[in-house]
């Protein structure tokens, strides 16, 4: 390789190390953080899914890795996947200056 193929390259090899770093690597984290809450929940937290539905957890089945959500509407039965965040957490968090 000469300097003038090497410097043809720099342009597409920095466009990937920036894609890298503002798209992948921050989807990457958020995905770990997701992992790791749904992990975590237990019975009795305040939780919204993903589809926007708010509720209580009633029961937590391990084996079909399922929750059961108290709303509203009555008792609705989830994949463990679909929660999206703890209700308290959302609200409760200090305000950003």
């Amino acid at each position: 390789m000469d300097s003038g193929s090497l410097a043809s390259m720099l342009p597409f090899l920095a466009m990937i190390l920036v894609l890298y770093f503002f798209m992948i690597r921050p989807q990457m984290q958020r995905q770990k953080k997701e992992k790791a809450f749904q992990a975590e929940i237990k019975k009795g937290a305040k939780v919204i899914t993903a589809s926007g539905i708010h509720g209580k957890i009633v029961e937590i089945n391990a084996t079909d890795n399922t929750i059961t959500l108290e709303t509203g509407a009555g008792k609705i039965k989830f994949e463990r996947s679909a929660i999206s965040m703890e209700l308290s957490k959302k609200y409760l968090a200090p305000a950003k200056k």
